[in-house]
């Protein structure tokens, strides 16, 4: 049997729940918005002067190497912090705009989706640009990795607005149940005793047998004896 346990915490009236959750997602609505130029603006611009020294990358981590070897420090942390910062967004504004559920899947996948887009348009209308796969994966690390730090609290929140006490009481688990006290097992019965084999008296016949059988088996000496006793208690003539 299923309890709903009552939320003891006030709850806001549901029109101001209502007003909040739309404040909220317009918000993230323009943020998004305001993010998209800026990224077209970032990624979108031709550089006509670094045409001839860029090449497409279809092969994960020659970027990255490059980065490390080629660059200095300072130029190589630009270039690989910088695409990861671009994909934050996505794991700040996403959480609020798709649904509930496989929520990490559909930010990681739509920014993913996005990133590849992009990096198809530099390669192939954009001077001076070129399609790089590690751009890609930066993107959607720094989109995943603002998510778990900030993104999926700020989902969890705003979703929880749309959310009805009775359906928080229902997706709450249940008090397990009070356990019953088990009954003690029974004692068994004490076994009977087996009744004592019954005795029969001995028969007067077998006892007087049984006393002339020991009488013989004495010897002569008690029969000589016994007729002695005999003849000396009988009376004289």
């Amino acid at each position: 049997m299923t309890t709903r346990v009552q939320d003891p915490r006030p709850r806001r009236p549901g029109w101001v729940r209502a007003m909040v959750r739309a404040l909220i997602l317009m918000v993230a609505f323009v943020a998004m918005v305001v993010f998209s130029i800026f990224l077209a603006q970032v990624t979108l611009t031709p550089s006509p002067a670094s045409a001839d020294l860029i090449h497409a990358n279809l092969t994960p981590g020659n970027s990255l190497r490059s980065y490390a070897e080629d660059y200095t420090f300072l130029a190589g942390l630009k270039q690989a912090g910088g695409n990861l910062l671009l994909g934050f967004p996505f794991g700040l504004l996403l959480p609020v705009l798709v649904a509930r559920r496989m929520r990490l899947l559909r930010v990681v996948g739509l920014t993913a989706v996005v990133m590849v887009l992009v990096e198809l348009a530099q390669g192939s209308v954009v001077e001076g640009r070129a399609f790089d796969i590690d751009d890609v994966i930066l993107n959607t690390s720094g989109a995943l990795l603002a998510y778990l730090l900030l993104g999926r609290r700020i989902g969890r929140r705003y979703h929880r607005l749309a959310d009805t006490p009775e359906d928080r009481a229902a997706a709450r688990p249940a008090p397990p149940a009070p356990e019953q006290a088990k009954p003690a097992p029974a004692k068994p019965a004490p076994a009977k005793p087996a009744p004592a084999p019954d005795k029969k008296p001995p028969a007067a016949g077998e006892g007087r047998l049984s006393g002339l059988r020991e009488r013989f088996r004495r010897g002569g000496g008690d029969r000589t004896g016994t007729r002695a006793e005999r003849a000396g208690s009988a009376p004289p003539p």
